[in-house]
Order: structure tokens, then C-alpha cells, then sequence
């Protein structure tokens, strides 16, 4: 190799530093820069190792260390994982694995099987765990949107948990979910076979979790149990109260022509018809921990409900162009024609 040549392997190992020796040679010899027999694979092994840059180690000297929480309860770990897609009838649709994992015990607090990853089953996720289990001292989450909306960074600011993202690609530093992940497969996932629904996936996740994985001995526990290891956990109790208003969010919205809302995927119904087309805020718990929502506008709270197409397709309903007959009399023409005819308005007459 060339001076030229060894600097340029040299760069793009430290700007690059998860990228394999085959495939920085792959890509250099595919661009041009370098002859394909100039070099071999073993010899650019044999530089980053002299030069320090052993793939996946930092040019800034950061070093990688293993680490822990110091007690169960203290962190939990958020993550979703694609499982094989599933065939309802004659279509597929795709499985999401949805989980919440305590660091220092790898207890398994909260599992769900579901069709997509949007933040409102995160939210249905963290509610189920936080009532069986209270609330942990933080979570720690990738940067996907599932975790990044504005509902749930409210709900861990008013309970008190701190909501902690992990560096963008940087998948070693959510190793615990990883392996978990890793688990889950191979003993669950990737012998769901013929399954069709979802009920039939998460009573396979919950025998998984009862009956083995809770109970098998862990290597990262020193051969404790996550069960073991999860009976000494400490999380604060919180009561419905709390978690209503912790997951009261306020939202902008604007109202169809029909008087609709749409609120996380489900269809609400304003019955005031001088809020068609104006932007209302809406007030909602996630769930219904606090009621109904309701539509604020001008100072004023209008209650909401359920739509409901089915029953608005049996309410009467005027005719195009039908107005109502009026109740007071008022007939310009025929005033003039009246005084015309030298006779008394016609709304003075008595009636017969």
C-alpha cells in the first residue's frame, strides 16, 4: 500500500468505526480508490489492530463499560421487537412484541403483542405495569417515535421518572433488551407456526415468561433467578388519581365538517355545529382514566362522545333546501301591496 492509501483505511476506521474490514474493501475497491488485489483483508486487520482501532472502538478513547442498576425497580428498559408476520384470514398483518425490562433483575414487568408500535400502546404498556407494579426511578428508551411523543414525556415528568433516550445507533449500549430479545426468539417467536390472532401470541408470551424465563437461572444475576432477583424491588405506588392526571394531555385539534374529532385513533363527536372547521383544544386522559374528553374553546367546555355513523344514519334529518315554515309574519311585497289597496296589513287581520 501507498502512504496515500494506508491514511485513507486509517480515516475511514475512525470515522467508521462498526464497519468491517471486508466491507471497507468491498466499498474502496467498488469506488475506485483501491485496486482489488492490492491489499488483503487480513493485512487491514493486521493495521487497525497496530493503530488501535479494532472495530467498534472509539477514536475518542471512550471505553465501553458494564453496567447496572443499583437495585431492582430503579430502571426499566422500553423496546419493541419484530416478530414473524402473522396471516388473519387472507391477509397478513405484521407482529409487534412490546416490553418493559428492569435492569438490575431482567424482570419482565410488562409484555404485549400488538400490530403496530405507535405511542399510545407504549402508553396502554406503561399503565398496565405501572398499576401492577408502580412507577420505576427512570426509563430508558431508543429515539424512535414511539418513544418520543409529547404524552409520555408529560406522564414521566409528573411522576417523577426520568425519561432517558439511549445514543442513536448505538445498539450495544441496549444490550439487556437485546439479549432478551435474543431469548424471547428462541424460545417463543420462532416457533409461533400457523398462529392467526394475537390472543393465541400473548398467552404464548405469558407462559414463556411464567413457567421459564422468570424462573431460569440468568448469567447476568450470577445464577439468580430474574423472579429472584425482582422480589426485593422498590417502586413508588401510585393510585388512579395520580395516573389520570400524570396522562391528561392537551391537544390541538380541528373539527371536521361532521363535528368529529379524531383522538388516537378514535372517532369523538362535538354536537355544537358552530365548531365545524375551528381548532378546539382537547382535553383527554389516555384510556379514559379521567372520563370523556372535552373541547375548549373561546372559555367555554363542550362535552364530547363517542361517535357513533351507524345511530347518526337513523336520525331524521331535514330535505335539501326544505326550510321550516315561519312563525312571524313578514312579507315586504305584500305590505306594499296593502297599502296599495287602501287596506289594512294583512297580520292585523283576525284569524277565522
Amino acid at each position: 500500500m501507498t502512504p496515500a492509501q494506508r491514511e485513507l483505511l486509517l480515516d475511514i476506521r475512525r470515522e467508521y468505526p462498526t464497519a468491517s474490514v471486508p466491507l471497507i474493501l468491498r466499498t474502496l475497491v467498488a469506488d475506485g480508490r483501491l485496486g482489488a488485489d492490492v491489499v488483503s483483508a487480513t493485512t487491514v486487520a493486521r493495521l487497525y489492530r497496530e493503530a488501535g482501532l479494532e472495530r467498534g472502538v472509539r477514536p475518542d478513547g471512550h471505553t465501553r463499560l458494564r453496567w447496572q442498576a443499583d437495585h431492582a425497580g430503579a430502571l426499566w428498559h422500553g423496546d419493541i421487537c419484530h416478530g414473524p408476520t402473522l396471516r388473519i384470514g387472507a391477509t397478513t398483518r405484521p407482529l409487534r412484541i412490546h416490553a418493559l425490562l428492569d435492569d438490575a433483575s431482567r424482570f419482565v414487568v410488562a409484555l404485549e403483542a400488538h400490530h403496530t408500535e405507535r405511542e399510545v400502546e407504549m402508553l396502554n404498556l406503561l399503565l398496565a405495569a405501572l398499576r401492577r407494579h408502580g412507577a420505576p426511578g427512570g426509563l430508558y428508551l431508543d429515539n424512535g417515535s414511539t418513544y418520543s411523543g409529547v404524552a409520555l414525556r408529560l406522564c414521566c415528568e409528573r411522576l417523577g421518572i426520568s425519561l432517558v433516550h439511549a445514543r442513536p445507533y448505538d445498539a450495544p449500549a441496549r444490550g439487556k433488551m437485546e439479549r432478551f430479545w435474543r431469548t424471547l426468539r428462541a424460545g417463543c417467536l420462532d416457533h409461533l407456526g400457523g398462529m392467526t390472532s394475537l390472543h393465541d401470541v400473548q398467552v404464548r408470551l405469558g407462559a414463556f415468561l411464567d413457567e421459564h424465563y422468570h424462573h431460569a437461572p440468568h448469567g447476568g444475576l450470577l445464577g439468580k433467578t430474574p423472579a429472584e432477583a425482582w422480589a426485593s424491588a422498590s417502586c413508588r405506588v401510585v393510585d388512579e388519581p395520580a395516573l389520570a392526571t400524570a396522562l391528561t394531555v392537551h391537544r390541538r385539534r380541528r373539527v371536521r365538517k361532521d363535528g368529529t374529532v379524531d383522538l388516537d385513533g378514535l372517532l369523538w363527536q362535538l354536537d355544537q355545529g358552530f365548531l365545524a372547521g375551528r381548532v378546539v383544544t382537547v382535553v383527554a386522559a389516555h384510556a379514559g382514566l379521567a372520563g370523556d374528553p372535552v373541547a375548549l374553546h373561546d372559555g367555554h367546555r363542550y362535552t364530547m362522545r363517542p361517535a357513533d355513523p351507524m345511530a347518526a344514519s337513523r336520525t331524521p334529518r331535514r330535505r335539501s333546501g326544505e326550510m321550516p315554515l315561519p312563525t312571524i309574519p313578514f312579507d315586504p311585497a305584500g305590505a306594499l301591496l296593502d297599502k296599495t289597496a287602501g287596506r289594512p296589513p294583512r297580520h292585523r287581520k283576525e284569524k277565522p
